[in-house]
């Protein structure tokens, strides 16, 4: 009887821990049709005069979902409404939409997420190179935007 009581709460409480945890955030749609994604908010862009951030990434990627996170609140949603019409590309095991991520310099050759930002016009204004996001997830949400403000003084002080 004590087995069976015991295996009862183990059960239980295996049930109670999976109903109560947070589903996977799945920031990145593997159906989207990237290029149309990107024109459409290039065409955007063109109307509202802000350029167009793309993020590369992929839903496996605990930094991509974790720059997703941090983007998707708080000052940082804030930041990214003010200066940018955005676009994710789901780059997959780096096997879908490889060829989008080429046409911006290949920026996810480093890792994922990667991220580029085009003018209203198409021009490149900026991509990483380095990997630069690709520890999004021991980025603190204050990293993340001052990274993101640094880039928006450096493009503006270039172009």
């Amino acid at each position: 009887m004590k087995r069976l009581a015991f295996a009862l709460l183990v059960l239980g409480s295996v049930f109670a821990f999976g109903a109560s945890a947070a589903p996977l955030e799945k920031p990145y749609n593997p159906k989207a049709d990237a290029k149309a994604e990107v024109q459409a908010a290039m065409q955007a862009a063109r109307a509202d005069h802000k350029p167009v951030l793309i993020f590369f990434g992929a839903n496996w990627c605990p930094d991509c979902r974790a720059l997703a996170k941090s983007l998707s609140g708080g000052k940082n949603a804030a930041l990214m409404r003010q200066h940018f019409n955005i676009v994710k590309v789901d780059v997959g095991n780096f096997d879908r939409n490889l060829d989008v991520a080429e046409r911006y310099g290949d920026p996810i050759k480093k890792g994922i997420p990667a991220a580029v930002i085009v003018s209203p016009d198409g021009k490149l204004l900026y991509a990483t190179q380095a990997g630069e996001l690709a520890n999004a997830r021991r980025m603190s949400n204050a990293g993340v935007y001052a990274f993101f403000e640094q880039t928006l003084k450096q493009i503006n002080t270039t172009h």
